[in-house]
């Protein structure tokens, strides 16, 4: 699935020629729960940013297991510590960001990588806004940052 779309709703290149997803993953074993940011490399699409680790479905994938196959590619997170919660959909009509929300209890094994990830941080919810995010995330996090308060009360 890797290559360009172009938008038709916003006339901008979107990678992923059958969508992209990302993991949104949820660390609910501290006292404040924590969101995995991953810094952008720079040679990557909104390379110098912060983000989720995701990227370009295959044709064969649903979203949860294109987030979740690109966290571990990425960050190296195992998929059996991953709860999986929600699913929140960019949708832009000919091209989608799906936004898997996942709880893990520990780490997860998280680490950068591969050369996509230059680091990866644990970030309160209240802190994610100070970090100069990705464009999607940053356009996304207001209704993401409610959908996880919402994972997390029920």
């Amino acid at each position: 699935g890797d290559g360009w779309v172009l938008c038709t709703r916003c006339q901008s290149r979107h990678w992923g020629l059958h969508g992209a997803a990302g993991l949104l993953l949820v660390r609910t074993d501290l006292e404040i729960p924590c969101v995995l940011l991953q810094l952008r490399a720079a040679w990557t699409h909104g390379g110098g940013t912060w983000a989720l680790p995701g990227g370009a479905l295959d044709s064969h994938e649903d979203s949860v297991t294109a987030a979740a196959r690109e966290a571990h590619e990425e960050a190296g997170i195992e998929p059996q510590h991953l709860e999986f919660k929600a699913v929140f959909s960019d949708d832009h009509g000919n091209w989608r960001y799906d936004t898997v929300i996942a709880h893990t209890n520990g780490d997860a094994g998280a680490f950068a990588a591969n050369a996509e990830s230059e680091d990866l941080q644990w970030v309160t919810l209240d802190k994610v806004e100070t970090f100069s995010l990705h464009a999607g995330l940053a356009g996304a996090w207001p209704q993401l940052h409610k959908r996880v308060v919402a994972t997390l009360n029920s």
